[in-house]
């Protein structure tokens, strides 16, 4: 018989503000801690938590080294609790364009590092690709990372469960179009929830894999971002859901065998 076991999450919807980097490690630290009071096992933040969905010509300055203080500061922040933290941010990339880069920290240690493959139309001026992605070890479930984009990439889902993934956290920040002060955030916050019922629902069920969502939630200083956070169980079906586009954290507990 499978032996089962819990898996307690949170994915967070939160506001990135573009180059706030104090303000936004800020955030993040609270989010931790709050998880690590509730004892979950995951905390997973949007794409460029930390940098905010920045133009890195435009804001040099909020592109970060992976040995740089900034990230030095996130896996600290990882000490002494037991959750093991996704954060993403705009990485430098001494061979040309910089990465969209999520990482996992667990215990003040980086776990791996994962570069966005599926660069969109509206980004490859500004981002290089990253190459295949490595599952990634945590005691009780091994798991996967994708961003935004690679939601249209269903290689990468069916990939990871290859190699013995059990869930995969998607990190997103699909930016919304449209004026500011026109701005419906209803329509933006469906348009990106259907997103993931039609193509998340389908990959977790063609792969027998859950699939977590964590997006970008608010105003920044130039763009909006819908917010949203989902569920999908092994048979697609979505088990738990955020119910509208507004900042907070969507926690849930999984059995994993």
């Amino acid at each position: 018989m499978k032996e089962w076991q819990s898996l307690s999450i949170g994915l967070v919807q939160m506001r990135c503000e573009k180059g706030a980097l104090e303000e936004n490690l800020a955030a993040i630290h609270a989010s931790l801690r709050a998880g690590a009071a509730r004892g979950v096992d995951f905390l997973c933040f949007p794409e460029m938590s930390i940098s905010g969905y920045i133009n890195p010509q435009q804001s040099p300055e909020a592109v970060l080294r992976l040995d740089g203080p900034e990230i030095a500061r996130f896996l600290d922040m990882t000490s002494g609790i037991p959750v093991t933290a996704i954060a993403g941010f705009v990485e430098a990339n001494p061979r040309g364009k910089p990465f969209i880069t999520q990482i996992a920290a667990r215990a003040g240690a980086l776990l791996g590092v994962y570069r966005k493959r599926t660069i969109a139309e509206d980004e490859v001026e500004w981002f290089a690709p990253g190459s295949a992605g490595e599952v990634f070890r945590h005691p009780k479930v091994v798991f996967g990372i994708s961003i935004c984009a690679d939601i249209d990439t269903p290689e990468i889902f069916s990939a990871y469960a290859n190699q013995g993934a059990r869930i995969v956290f998607e990190a997103a920040a699909p930016g919304l179009y449209g004026a500011q002060e026109m701005r419906d955030w209803r329509a933006g916050y469906h348009w990106w929830r259907d997103e993931c019922h039609r193509k998340l629902g389908q990959y977790a069920r063609a792969n027998a894999i859950t699939i977590a969502v964590a997006t970008q939630a608010g105003r920044t200083r130039d763009e909006d971002f819908p917010g949203g956070g989902y569920l999908f169980g092994p048979d697609g079906r979505c088990l738990v859901e955020t119910s509208d586009w507004c900042e907070g954290v969507l926690y849930a507990e999984i059995p994993i065998a």
